[in-house]
């Protein structure tokens, strides 16, 4: 039987065929009771703890489902997936196909059309359309049973014309094969196992036993929860400068802030992300680059959260009141773009909470409370919640203060730092918010063990930062881009950020503008969601000795920059480009299909992206071929092996004609395309695939 294994396969509507098999064999195990159907169902993913926790979906996103089915016996046998929309109503049901050979692995793709908490079953099936076809196959070439052979047949159609939803031309074309095979005319048989057969009955199979799975829970997110591009500011270096004649800093408020969201908008961005906006605490308050003593006028990094003016539900006054932030958030949506903010969960000594609620935080054996450490690193400005101590208390303070945020029209957070607070305090919080705004989305921002980021993930993190800012190598990137996209992204959504205000890797600070360049293509095309730390445009690579930060960090200081400068031109027309052809190009904008595909040098990657034209708003199938060079310094030649299939499922035409969307050019590709790239005049091909 043919089938099409990609999301390209369209979903039907055919009825469960008679008899259906409830799981009757049952096993006592330590996880309670397992059912076994009289075709097993096993190995089924996605799934998060066996199916306690929902796995990850998003809005228009066709995702696969993959489970083992096998069975006793030489008779065939099929498996079929049923996507159930929230209300529990059947929404797709797509025949699966086998994609590990001989190992009973099957697959299908889904795709849910909104939010909400959906559920998927898989159904094993006895098919005796292609038992019996095996059989008389056989025999009728060996001349054995011939008339019986036919009469079985006539039987099976038959069933076919009535038990499945057949439209109703082709329910009489098998009632007439059912009557030819009867009176075993000669074509008969040569008409039942025709492709055209064939292909019918793999959308309207004849199923017998039965034999479902239980449902395996899916929460589904609106596409941005799983798509976007992410600007990072801090409010207070737009618009600030130094007054000569009082000779200090004037900070930038709201106001001046709400200018740069034009800039930032005309690039393609569609967040614009705050670092924290509240009081700043005097007491150990850190100067410049970190120093322990801050000099008269230094601001203070924002991350020391707290002042008598008030903590985490209170704007820092220098950038204005509640009714300036609305209009920098109301400007953002006349722009298109959502707010994030940071959300920070420390105090400065002089917070609010360390006077009303000493109980919430770590006293040391000298009674003093203990700020954060990191060691080596330390940050005596700051002290950590301890959320053993009075964790309701603690729990519905944080609860309400994101409230407080989101009724001010904040619609995207991102946590600093999770992993380092109690899981259990985050799927609470979490699963609070997804019940109550679930357009809420909420960014970790962990950088940690691998475990603790999937595990944020499951619990209800719609999105993490990733390693990808420490892969470089061409193999390094293409296992983790695989990874993200075809291991975890049932778990985790990952985000790419070439730098962040806390890092800069020496690779960035070695290769200058081309490393700029080349991370950020990197990051836009390998991930549906990516960041650009605000200065990137600046090509802001000096680091602070010692460390993997910014010298001079914008975190102590204000920072303010002259957009105008002709030095931002060429990185903001490159971020501009990258946004266009995302949004341009659906299989950019998706995160399972991805092909790496084989080079002959090691500075040249290359990989591909698919969504078919089921998925797309036009209609068409989408595939881009991304090649960089990963050298920011010498130029690269290099053969490309490409996997035609991941290409075009299903078949391509070759030459095949693509076009350069980053240059305009064009180009007819063989099999084993040559190219070279200059990293000072162009890092990377991004070929749209032109399909006739």
């Amino acid at each position: 039987m043919k089938h099409d294994r990609h999301p390209s396969s369209r979903s039907n509507h055919s009825s469960v065929s008679t008899p259906v098999d409830t799981p009757a064999t049952v096993l006592a195990g330590h996880g309670g009771k397992f059912h076994i159907g009289r075709i097993p169902v096993l190995e089924i993913a996605p799934a998060i703890e066996g199916g306690t926790l929902p796995a990850k979906a998003t809005v228009g996103e066709p995702f696969p489902v993959r489970a083992t089915v096998f069975r006793d016996g030489h008779d065939a046998f099929g498996a079929t997936a049923v996507l159930r929309d929230p209300d529990g109503r059947e929404f797709q049901r797509v025949e699966m196909v086998e994609v590990l050979r001989g190992l009973d692995r099957y697959e299908a793709w889904l795709c849910p059309d909104r939010p909400g908490a959906w559920s998927f079953v898989i159904e094993g099936y006895s098919d005796p359309y292609r038992s019996w076809l095996h059989d008389a196959a056989i025999k009728i070439a060996g001349g054995q049973d011939v008339e019986l052979m036919h009469l079985e047949g006539a039987k099976i159609f038959r069933r076919i014309a009535t038990e499945t939803n057949l439209p109703a031309k082709h329910a009489r074309w098998c009632e007439q094969l059912a009557t030819d095979l009867q009176a075993c005319e000669k074509t008969s048989f040569e008409r039942a196992r025709s492709q055209e057969v064939l292909e019918l009955l793999a959308r309207y199979p004849l199923r017998d036993f039965v034999s479902p799975s239980r449902p395996y829970p899916l929460v589904v997110h609106r596409e941005l929860a799983m798509c976007g591009a992410w600007y990072e500011i801090f409010p207070r270096s737009e618009g600030a400068y130094f007054d000569e004649r009082a000779g200090r800093w004037i900070s930038g408020t709201f106001a001046t802030a709400a200018k740069r969201l034009d800039g930032i908008a005309k690039m393609g961005f569609n967040v614009v992300y705050l670092t924290p906006i509240h009081p700043i605490g005097t007491t150990n308050r850190k100067g410049r680059n970190n120093t322990l003593t801050a000099l008269p006028g230094d601001p203070g990094s924002p991350y020391g959260i707290g002042a008598p003016e008030g903590g985490h539900d209170a704007l820092h006054p220098d950038l204005g009141d509640f009714d300036d932030f609305a209009a920098f958030v109301d400007r953002a949506h006349e722009l298109g773009m959502e707010v994030a903010l940071d959300l920070a969960l420390q105090c400065s000594p002089d917070h609010p909470w360390v006077h009303d609620h000493p109980e919430w935080f770590s006293a040391r054996a000298d009674g003093s409370i203990a700020y954060a450490e990191n060691p080596p690193k330390k940050y005596q400005d700051i002290y950590p919640l301890n959320f053993d101590r009075d964790p309701e208390g603690i729990y519905l303070a944080i609860r309400d203060v994101v409230q407080m945020w989101i009724d001010h029209g904040v619609s995207l957070f991102r946590v600093d730092n999770p992993h380092t607070k109690p899981l259990a305090f985050w799927q609470r919080l979490l699963a609070h918010f997804h019940e109550k705004h679930p357009e809420v989305i909420f960014l970790a921002e962990a950088f940690t063990r691998p475990a603790m980021m999937r595990t944020l993930g499951a619990i209800g993190f719609h999105q993490s930062y990733t390693y990808f800012t420490w892969r470089l190598n061409k193999h390094e990137l293409g296992d983790y881009f695989q990874e993200v996209a075809r291991e975890t992204p049932h778990l985790l959504r990952p985000t790419f950020w070439p730098t962040t205000h806390d890092i800069l890797t020496p690779y960035m600070t070695d290769g200058g503008a081309s490393a700029f360049a080349i991370r950020a293509v990197l990051a836009a095309t390998g991930s549906p969601t990516w960041g650009i730390y605000s200065g990137y445009e600046f090509i802001e690579k000096t680091p602070r000795p010692g460390f993997e930060e910014q010298l001079d960090n914008e975190k102590y200081e204000y920072k303010p920059r002259n957009w105008d400068a002709p030095e931002a031109a060429g990185m903001t027309t490159l971020l501009t480009m990258l946004n266009r052809i995302r949004r341009d190009n659906a299989a950019l904008r998706q995160l399972h299909q991805i092909t790496v595909h084989p080079t002959t040098s090691d500075d040249i990657l290359c990989f591909s992206k698919h969504i078919d034209g089921a998925y797309t708003p036009d209609g068409k199938d989408s595939t881009v071929i991304v090649v960089v060079n990963l050298d920011p310094h010498h130029t690269h030649e290099s053969l490309i092996h490409l996997d035609l299939a991941a290409l075009r499922p299903g078949g391509l035409d070759l030459p095949l004609a693509v076009v350069d969307e980053m240059s305009g050019q064009e180009f007819i590709w063989g099999p084993v395309p040559f190219v070279r790239l200059d990293p000072h005049t162009q890092c990377a091909h991004i070929m749209k695939v032109k399909y006739s």
